[in-house]
């Protein structure tokens, strides 16, 4: 099946995830995270970026974020390869790419997914067996949101905002909620979206954002088109 031109959606949270090549470790000690988060907030800043929520795992990296253009997701993207990938591949002895393949995004229904895919992101540690809770994790934006610290790469979503009428009220739901986990289905269904690079929205939201963005955003569904029978 023909692989779908990625879709960027201005305005729009979108999940992005990129991974290692062929399993190769991305971070290899502290300074190399420090590095990397330090060219993500000036990247994300310099071509309007919000970065909402991220997870720096060993072998790949999660971003949720939401881009003022059309451009500025891929250009920021393009820009953390330049800075980071030299700088691994001098510091290790290594040449080539880092990346296994180009990062694959899914653009996101924010009222139904966005503080979803949030906590999905900042769990991601746990479930990959790196800490046994979030906050026991250093490389993720999980310690901003429940206000353990600040952290500058970090753009609030107006749905975090919405949560509670002061920063204590926000951290508190927000904890409470990465409390309860997410189920298996939620997975599933966040994992299928992303790594396919769909939309992960309800069915109205993914016909809306194909008029919006007056194209294909689902993959066409498998075998002949139904033909209808001729009249005698």
């Amino acid at each position: 099946m023909a692989r779908l031109p990625r879709l960027i959606v201005p305005f729009q949270p979108h999940y992005v995830i990129q991974r290692g090549l062929n399993g190769l470790s991305l971070f290899q000690d502290s300074a190399d995270y420090e590095a990397f988060l330090g060219w993500l907030r000036s990247s994300a800043k310099q071509y309007k970026v919000a970065v909402h929520a991220y997870a720096l795992l060993p072998g790949e990296l999660h971003l949720l974020v939401t881009p003022a253009d059309e451009d500025g997701l891929a250009t920021m993207m393009q820009l953390l390869g330049r800075h980071y990938v030299p700088y691994y591949n001098q510091k290790y002895g290594r040449a080539g790419t880092l990346w296994h393949g180009r990062y694959k995004t899914s653009v996101i229904d924010a009222a139904n997914y966005l503080l979803l895919c949030s906590r999905y992101i900042e769990l991601a540690p746990v479930r990959a067996g790196l800490a046994g809770r979030p906050d026991d994790y250093a490389w993720s934006s999980f310690a901003h949101h429940v206000g353990q610290k600040s952290d500058g790469a970090v753009t609030d979503h107006a749905l975090y905002w919405a949560l509670g009428n002061t920063p204590f009220q926000r951290e508190a739901a927000y904890t409470e909620l990465s409390a309860y986990g997410l189920g298996s289905s939620e997975i599933k269904t966040i994992e299928a979206a992303v790594l396919k690079g769909w939309p992960l929205g309800s069915d109205k939201f993914k016909t809306d954002l194909e008029h919006k963005a007056k194209r294909q955003v689902l993959p066409a569904k498998r075998g002949r088109p139904f033909k209808k029978p001729i009249e005698a």
